[in-house]
């Protein structure tokens, strides 16, 4: 007859996985006051929910998301798809979706690509997918969406930031034409003769959006459009075309398509000894926290990233609560912010 052997007391046991139940019996609550705390329920408050918590930590419990998803039928987890989180915009906007997701009980996966690509979207939702999320909000700075070959897998609640997603998906973004219009016309009512622009990089639908805006105000205005300059979102970029733009006497007004390249007009402009807004006036675009600490202050559009985060997350959690909802555009407004950097022309 074969005995098993009798087991080393020192060896490790292996233990079973903490279940709520456990969570319950040592909190001294209910299993579904256990459930409603984990999955973030509002109605239980104060001392219970920390007793809760309290065991919940005390025995490494975590909740089993796999088995949450089949009884309530979601993960309670968005994805987002991001190519940089190199520019102001997109580092704010998900930070403001990450807070209302959590507001709404949701936990946010993100997924980079290096490369924006037909093949390295569709990688980036074949990733999520494993991971098990409930929708996407995919932050573009590129027109890949809008290219007829480009399709985004069947049966994904989407949510686009910053691009045109045409008729097929619902799209969030700043007014970008409006807050362009306005900063030019500022300008314009200044009395300067016409408005030169450093716009932001080719492929941006962003950088393309203000450029038409600054043109098509110029145009009807009836003055003239100056040779258009392109940066590409650093300071750096602004700082190389204020020192070109820092050489014509009749540059005495600037749109910069951000207040990063604003930064950098007007390094330029002080080292080549133009005075702002003196000699130019310079107007940026987002209203970075920093740009009232610029000297001088700068003018420039604000852009509300907490309601597009909010709203990102309100359209796509629509989209998972009703499946359904026909595609659109909502477009956030934006207020020109007049500070120091901006004046009547010289003479």
């Amino acid at each position: 007859m074969t005995r098993t052997p009798p087991q080393d007391p020192a060896a490790p046991r292996r233990r079973r996985g903490v279940s709520m139940a456990d969570v319950a019996r040592l909190a001294g609550v209910s299993a579904q006051t256990v459930s409603r705390v984990s999955n973030g329920h509002p109605s239980v408050v104060g001392t219970t929910r920390q007793h809760v918590l309290d065991a919940m930590r005390q025995l490494g419990y975590r909740p089993n998301s796999a088995a949450r998803a089949l009884k309530y039928g979601e993960f309670r987890t968005i994805g987002v798809i991001l190519f940089t989180l190199s520019t102001v915009g997109n580092s704010r906007t998900l930070e403001a979706i990450v807070e209302h997701a959590a507001e709404e009980g949701y936990a946010i996966t993100l997924i980079p690509v290096a490369v924006p690509t037909q093949d390295g979207v569709l990688g980036a939702f074949t990733r999520l997918g494993e991971l098990a999320v409930d929708a996407v909000i995919v932050i573009m700075e590129v027109h890949l969406l809008d290219a007829a070959t480009v399709t985004l897998p069947p049966g994904v609640q989407v949510v686009v930031v910053d691009s045109n997603g045409g008729d097929r998906y619902s799209v969030v973004d700043t007014d970008q034409g409006d807050g362009a219009r306005q900063a030019v016309r500022h300008l314009l009512d200044l009395g300067h003769r016409t408005v030169w622009h450093v716009a932001g990089p080719e492929g941006s639908f962003a950088a393309e959006r203000r450029a038409e805006a600054w043109r098509g105000v110029l145009a009807e205005a009836g003055r003239p459009v100056p040779p258009l300059s392109r940066g590409d979102w650093s300071a750096e970029s602004g700082y190389r075309t204020g020192l070109a733009l820092a050489d014509d006497p009749a540059c005495t007004a600037v749109f910069a398509a951000n207040d990063q390249m604003a930064l950098g007009l007007l390094r330029a402009f002080h080292e080549r000894g133009r005075t702002v807004p003196g000699d130019v006036s310079v107007v940026g675009f987002d209203d970075i926290p920093d740009s009232t600490s610029f000297i001088p202050p700068l003018t420039t559009v604000h852009q509300d990233f907490t309601e597009v985060g909010r709203r990102c997350v309100e359209q796509v959690l629509r989209q998972v609560r009703e499946q359904h909802v026909e595609p659109g555009t909502s477009l956030v407004p934006t207020r020109l912010v007049v500070r120091a950097s901006t004046a009547a022309p010289p003479g």
